[in-house]
């Protein structure tokens, strides 16, 4: 069992019609048919969206999507259309708010790694493999990969677990034509992130976007390489051979599996808040990610 501990109720916003709660994102539709997405400071962790939030969180993944957004448009088109609030709408949307165009989305979660680590290294333990694609032996936890990798996944409901799937199981789901355009675009634009973030003397090891289609057109959607969907290494501290520092939650999954919080992860029971001292230090790691990437500071 697991999904939301407390599962919120969304606002009604006049000229809205609330369409689907998620891990992080509210979404709702405007009268001219198009998305409004609301980045929340929920945190989610082992499947469970916690009880306790991140305070500027979704203000932050929606500012660095931006941003990255930017960087990336001369590889493929997103869905902003606007960021003006909407009227009616409560001011603490202000900064995480986007209008969006309204996809036809692809039922995949489209992955890129250029690093060994997650799920990635547990196939390969057990197979060399991962997705089906081989890898060369010798590889340990945070190895860099000869080349950048798509290692798709199927899109799970909240409280369930993505599945890793092979590209070949993608091209029956979605057709051969979409998953070679999955694909490429996935490592494009992978690509130009590691090496943005590389020059701000960050690893990016891996990602995973969300695509869908206008017309014949493929559109990238939702958020884009923020700390929620990738991991972000501190360059420097790059060691493989063991678990890495990051920019991301990865401080309260440790916090959650150790003896201090007094959560069985086995157990049905729902993770415990979180101590003022972690919500700080992980509030912390998502703006140092924003202010290193971006190079401006956060206020």
């Amino acid at each position: 069992m697991s999904g939301f501990v407390e599962k919120p109720e969304p606002l009604q916003v006049p000229g809205l019609v609330h369409l689907h709660t998620g891990k992080v994102r509210d979404l709702y539709q405007n009268e001219a048919g198009d998305l409004v997405m609301v980045a929340s400071d929920r945190l989610s962790a082992f499947d469970w969206v916690l009880p306790t939030e991140i305070p500027d969180k979704g203000r932050v993944l929606t500012q660095l999507s931006l941003w990255w957004f930017d960087q990336l448009a001369d590889l493929v088109p997103n869905h902003v259309l606007s960021t003006d609030l909407p009227e009616g709408a409560p001011a603490d949307w202000a900064g995480r708010t986007l209008i969006c165009k309204s996809l036809q989305m692809v039922p995949i979660e489209s992955v890129a790694r250029g690093y060994l680590t997650g799920s990635g290294l547990l196939e390969y333990n057990e197979s060399r493999t991962v997705c089906g694609l081989a890898l060369p032996e010798g590889l340990v936890d945070g190895s860099e990969l000869p080349a950048p990798i798509f290692t798709p996944a199927t899109k799970a409901e909240v409280g369930e677990h993505d599945e890793n799937v092979s590209y070949e199981e993608v091209a029956r789901q979605v057709g051969a034509d979409t998953a070679a355009q999955l694909r490429q675009a996935t490592l494009a634009v992978y690509t130009r992130g590691r090496n943005i973030a590389r020059d701000r003397g960050i690893i990016l090891a891996d990602t995973k976007f969300e695509f869908g289609f206008e017309g014949e057109t493929l559109v990238l959607a939702d958020e884009v390489l923020t700390p929620d969907s990738s991991r972000f290494w501190p360059a420097d501290q790059w060691q493989p051979g063991r678990a890495q520092p990051s920019y991301d939650k990865q401080y309260v999954r440790d916090w959650l599996t150790s003896a201090e919080s007094g959560w069985d992860r086995k157990s049905e029971q729902p993770p415990p808040p979180l101590p003022e001292q972690v919500v700080t230090a992980t509030r912390a790691r998502y703006v140092e990610a924003y202010e290193r990437l971006t190079g401006t500071s956060w206020s």
